[in-house]
């Protein structure tokens, strides 16, 4: 069994500040735009602050799967790998 290249909890607390939100509101399953009402300018700084953070690239395409801290998760931790070579 190998280790998640990203914490849960830490994306969660990084996506929480980046929205200057409570984190306890950035469940798993919140729908980033329609529950926690993020327009594009928010979807950019989250992204912005992930590519930073964790020394990834996120394109476009990649951009419109940031919806959710599960999915952003899902993201990260592929693209994590891929540079890992995993």
């Amino acid at each position: 069994m190998t280790a998640s290249l990203v914490d849960k909890d830490e994306l969660r607390k990084v996506i929480a500040t980046t929205l200057d939100i409570d984190v306890d509101e950035v469940t798993d399953d919140a729908h980033f735009v329609q529950d926690l009402e993020v327009d594009s300018l928010m979807a950019l700084e989250i992204a912005v602050t992930l590519e930073k953070r964790f020394q990834v690239k996120i394109d476009d395409t990649e951009m419109a799967g940031i919806t959710s801290l599960t999915s952003t998760y899902e993201l990260l931790c592929g693209l994590l790998a891929k540079r890992a070579g995993r």
